[in-house]
């Protein structure tokens, strides 16, 4: 395959990037590598990536329509794998148009490069925060998302909105990834993990939501890699038997699906930090505090149809994947 892969220099961009050369494939890493957060970590995982032969870095904005283009007619990618978009709930209250031009226009001209250039099959991320106000768990994708609770949720929606119209108008395989609390190695600064991780070490207070009683379905980056690329192999096809009496939001009669990768296994955040406090071998300083607009208490996969799909189940525990993730901090940073 020739993939490319957008947000190669972010968290699971970059550990998908490295998982495809490893099985020997031609990899395209798009990134415009913004400051959203250190760049410097960004172009750690780019130098890690630029040891292979078979890697190539296109530093493009994804909203530049022209060099969206030319970069599509040149390459002629097999398969497309979209993880780029402006990151984060918070952030979509502070600075919503940047939601809109990265996880929107962005996302048009990825569609619109594959429709004219015969891809085999676009996979892009969507996010759990797409359930919004369900509270069915776990989650299915079964489901109807029709209540976001933010921005970035609803630009989430958005995108499995407008991937279903390009698999009916233009018959491209299109699958959606629904990505449940991703943690690991090289994790984003901005996330729980990281931020606490540096907090305890350093020994300064950390904020915990929800007074701690938060509830994650926690996925490892390793389980979420293995899901992707099993997913990419798997291209999405049209579901004979969907009615349009009783519409299924995870299938169609064209090739569209989306799937949950979550681990399964519901962790309730002041579980999550003892273990973080037992991996550092410190107790953390915990300032608790209310919910944060735009969040959600809980969250949990239903993770069936992957399993039935692609025969694959998350199932890596936090205890091993909170220690490696602080092994990886500390050899980074301390």
């Amino acid at each position: 395959m020739k993939i490319l892969v957008t947000g190669a220099a972010g968290f699971i961009g970059f550990h998908l990037s490295r998982r495809f050369l490893a099985m020997g494939h031609e990899v395209v890493g798009l990134d415009i590598v913004n400051d959203y957060y250190d760049q410097n970590l960004k172009w750690d995982r780019l130098k890690i990536l630029q040891e292979s032969s078979s890697f190539r870095h296109a530093q493009i904005d994804m909203v530049d329509t022209a060099a969206m283009e030319k970069l599509f007619a040149e390459e002629k990618f097999t398969h497309v794998v979209n993880l780029a978009a402006q990151a984060g709930v918070r952030y979509s209250i502070e600075d919503p148009r940047a939601y809109i031009d990265s996880n929107i226009i962005g996302f048009l001209n990825i569609l619109e490069g594959c429709r004219h250039n015969k891809v085999e099959h676009l996979v892009y991320a969507s996010s759990s925060s797409v359930y919004g106000m369900n509270t069915n768990m776990p989650l299915s994708t079964h489901e109807a998302v029709d209540h976001p609770m933010s921005l970035y949720a609803a630009t989430k929606k958005s995108n499995e909105m407008m991937a279903h119209s390009y698999s009916n108008l233009y018959d491209l395989p299109t699958t959606g990834l629904r990505f449940f609390t991703v943690y690991g190695p090289w994790g984003r600064p901005d996330m729980a993990l990281f931020l606490f991780t540096k907090n305890i070490i350093e020994e300064k207070p950390i904020n915990v939501f929800n007074y701690g009683k938060m509830r994650r379905d926690f996925t490892y980056i390793d389980d979420i890699i293995e899901g992707v690329v099993r997913v990419t192999e798997n291209t999405a096809a049209p579901n004979p038997e969907w009615d349009g009496a009783n519409p299924d939001p995870a299938t169609s009669p064209v090739p569209y699906r989306i799937y949950n990768i979550g681990n399964n296994s519901v962790v309730e955040l002041s579980r999550y930090i003892e273990v973080i406090e037992e991996q550092i071998g410190k107790k953390a300083i915990i300032n608790y505090m209310p919910m944060q607009p735009g969040d959600v208490p809980a969250t949990e996969a239903d993770v069936s149809d992957l399993v039935a799909d692609v025969d694959f189940k998350p199932d890596t525990t936090i205890e091993h994947g909170i220690a490696k993730f602080v092994e990886w901090y500390k050899e980074y940073y301390c």
